[in-house]
């Protein structure tokens, strides 16, 4: 196994072995987020339970303080679309409240200044003492300019004040509107057209009250805004229909004067057809006219009809009389023939007939010729009504023709007056229309009318708590933020190698102020042997022969635990059969001695003095264990570490002693611990968990660094034992340790 691979060295070279190329390291800190979450609990679980302790006790506090609010609710219902009871359509469009903005429009409408001011005058909430009370309001100290108050804002009740639009409204007035639109609260019912209107108080009566008549004037409210809309809507129409109506008077004028003038007599009226405006006026002429035409045809037939008669034979008009004569004289002739055979002509009765016969003939003679005469005056009589009527009509004809020339611009002011009355008859009808379109049915109905609450809805002490103890939550995590960010010390074992760039050869855990750490080293059972254990098997892979023939110990400041670890490491060294020479190598502040429980009257300092008798120098300690104390105070140690002195002790004791542990002066502010490094094979690097930043633990290792110190690793002193996180790794460590431990043993 090579075991050079396992820990890394830090920009230095290992004393008497061969150089080591740079190996990866695995990375130790890429634990999940999750268990770094819970470290960190762990270690502030105090912290967050003090903070979270504290919002609930202040929440507690604040809601037995707090005086009992009422709310009190009443539920309308606004709907997009209205009942028309009138079937008449208003001046808006009945899709306007289709439109996404509509409810929008109805919340703000339903939290508008105007309503608060309706809602005030109409319960005369300015000289209602209940109402003041009902909200911790002193109304003389409003009247006096004090708007101190509980429960509303006075800045509010002051903004409202001096923002006051008109002059006429007093300092409670306004005090009162900005108390109810603090206290009002608008909540509509998802996915429904349900509003609930909250208002809030001192006093449940009041509340209820309030609530009720928001309501209300909310509903007159809407009334009377739809009123207002067709105001302006009837002020129009009444200006266009009066000038309508002039206009009509007008062209009625125009039209009757051109008729009078152009002796135009009108008649009737004959629609063009079904929906045309096209109208044609019958004349008195045109109507005449008609007659006479009528009149002069009948009179040319009548004209015609005797000349034919005229014209024709006169047996081809036969009358009565002359058909009765004709046919006497045809039987008077037939008889007188028959008897002519008969008898001689002078015979008494052929000569009666023939006297017949000659008397018929003659009246049927005077018969056509009256006849012809009346055909003849009746033919004339026709001819002068003819010739009569057709003068007329030439008259009347010449008379139609000059109307229909004027018929044009009669039929202008026709059309015109016409289209004015239309119009105007257009206007009348919608201004009607207009004036019962307010009939309709409001679109608000109020489903529940809010009553007086009997339990108040604030303050409520287990919602306060909840919201506590999630404002302790955030204030928890808030703190423990703040302080994990402003704690730049190494307390996480596993950042070592990110923070400080060397290896953590192990960590040793926090013991009690009551314990004696000397004790508890010198116990093998205990938890800190342990740990110096499991140290001293990670020391044991720096170097390819195991644990370094020499190696030191160093610590950025005072009092990290450095003294106290090297120590520890002699004494498990030594019960492991090894023989350890234990070196008090900080002259400034030694304290290896007191820990043993000897003296330091004699020791380092003397041999780098110069004394040689280095053996007599060296103290038996613990078995396997000696000690070669700091000695007498010196007042320039510096000036000691630069002879070659220590490098010839470390050198010859390397050669009695399996291993020589060096306990060395702090790094910062001190030249001893480079000086002192140059003379060991190894460097341990001490660090106190929690003490000092990260910043300054690296500016220690990198003075080490460029006196080129052989650091191969550190050691995390006075770790909290409470740290989820070091549990799990010291109790891996010791069980490895121990199985490592028997197989050295048996070797």
């Amino acid at each position: 196994m090579n075991n050079n691979n396992l820990i890394p060295m830090r920009g230095s070279v290992q004393m008497g072995a061969p150089a080591l190329p740079p190996v990866p390291t695995p990375q130790l800190n890429m634990r999940p987020i999750l268990v770094e979450y819970l470290n960190i609990l762990q270690r502030r679980k105090w912290t967050i339970m003090a903070v979270l302790a504290a919002a609930l006790m202040a929440a507690l506090v604040i809601t037995l303080l707090t005086r009992p609010t009422y709310t009190a609710t009443t539920q309308v219902q606004v709907s997009r679309d209205e009942n028309n009871v009138t079937n008449v359509q208003g001046v808006e469009s009945e899709n306007a409240g289709r439109d996404l903005e509509f409810y929008q429009t109805q919340y703000e409408l339903l939290e508008a200044r105007s309503l608060a001011e309706r809602v005030v005058r109409r319960l005369r909430l300015d000289s209602n003492d209940n109402f003041w009370a009902a909200h911790g309001v002193d109304p003389e100290d409003l009247t006096a300019g004090d708007t101190a108050r509980s429960g509303t804002s006075s800045a509010a009740i002051a903004s409202s004040t001096a923002s006051d639009p008109r002059g006429n409204t007093n300092t409670l007035e306004q005090a009162a509107i900005a108390t109810l639109l603090e206290n009002i609260a608008i909540n509509p019912i998802r996915g429904s057209a349900l509003i609930d209107v909250d208002y809030s108080s001192f006093d449940p009566a009041v509340s209820a009250q309030v609530a009720n008549a928001w309501v209300d004037e909310f509903v007159a409210q809407s009334i009377a805004r739809k009123y207002d809309s067709t105001a302006e809507a009837r002020g129009f129409l009444e200006q266009r229909l009066e000038e309508l109506r002039g206009r009509v008077e007008e062209s009625e004028r125009a039209l009757v004067d051109f008729a009078t003038a152009r002796n135009i007599v009108t008649i009737t009226s004959d629609a063009g057809g079904q929906g045309t405006a096209q109208i044609r006026e019958r004349t008195l002429a045109a109507e005449n006219l008609q007659g006479l035409n009528q009149q002069l045809i009948e009179a040319t037939g009548a004209r015609i009809e005797a000349e034919a008669d005229l014209i024709g034979s006169g047996s081809a008009q036969t009358t009565a009389t002359l058909a009765a004569l004709r046919e006497r004289r045809a039987l008077a002739a037939s008889e007188l023939a028959e008897l002519s055979v008969q008898f001689e002509p002078g015979y008494p009765r052929v000569m009666a007939l023939r006297e017949q016969v000659a008397t018929l003939d003659d009246a049927i003679a005077s018969e056509q010729s009256r006849i012809s005469g009346e055909t003849r005056e009746r033919l004339q009589s026709a001819r002068l009504r003819e010739a009569d009527l057709r003068a007329q009509v030439s008259g009347l004809s010449g008379e139609v023709l000059s109307q229909r020339r004027d018929a044009i611009q009669y039929n202008i002011f026709q059309r015109e007056a016409d289209t004015n009355r239309q119009l105007y008859d257009s206007l009348l009808q919608r201004y009607k229309e207009i004036g019962v379109a307010g009939v309709s049915a409001s679109n608000i109905a109020v489903i529940d009318r809010a009553q007086a609450p009997d339990r108040p809805s604030s303050p409520n002490l287990m919602l306060n708590l909840v919201f506590a103890m999630l404002v302790g939550v955030v204030g928890a995590a808030g703190t423990v933020f703040l302080l994990e960010q402003s704690n730049e010390g190494l307390t996480d074992p596993s950042k070592v190698q990110e923070l400080l760039g060397i290896p953590l050869l192990g960590s040793v855990p926090l013991i009690a102020e009551h314990e004696d750490p000397r004790e508890l080293v010198a116990d093998p059972k205990t938890e800190i042997s342990e740990s110096y254990i499991a140290i001293r098997s990670a020391l044991a892979f720096t170097t390819a022969h195991g644990v370094p023939k020499s190696f030191m110990l160093v610590s950025s400041q005072p009092s990290e635990g450095k003294s106290m670890s090297a120590l520890a490491l002699a004494l498990v060294l030594g019960r492991m059969g090894k023989k350890v020479l234990l070196v008090d190598a900080d002259l400034r502040n030694p304290s290896a001695h007191s820990y043993l429980g000897t003296h330091r009257e004699s020791g380092l300092s003397n041999y780098l003095a110069g004394n040689d008798d280095v053996h007599a120098l060296i103290q038996q300690v613990r078995e396997n264990v000696d000690l070669l104390a700091s000695g007498p105070t010196v007042p320039s140690a510096a000036e000691l570490f630069s002879s070659d002195r220590l490098t010839l002790l470390i050198r010859q004791m390397e050669g009695e002693y399996d291993h020589v542990v060096v306990d060395s002066a702090p790094i910062l502010g001190l030249a001893d611990a480079p000086l002192v490094s140059q003379t060991v094979e190894a460097v341990l690097f001490v660090a106190e968990a929690g003490r000092v930043s990260a910043r300054g633990l690296n500016s220690a290792l990198e003075r080490m660094a460029a006196s080129s110190a052989p650091v191969v690793g550190a050691i995390l002193t006075k770790l909290d034992q409470k740290s989820s996180l070091y549990g799990y790794g010291y109790s891996y460590s010791y069980d490895y340790t121990s199985s490592e431990e028997r197989q050295l043993e048996s070797a």
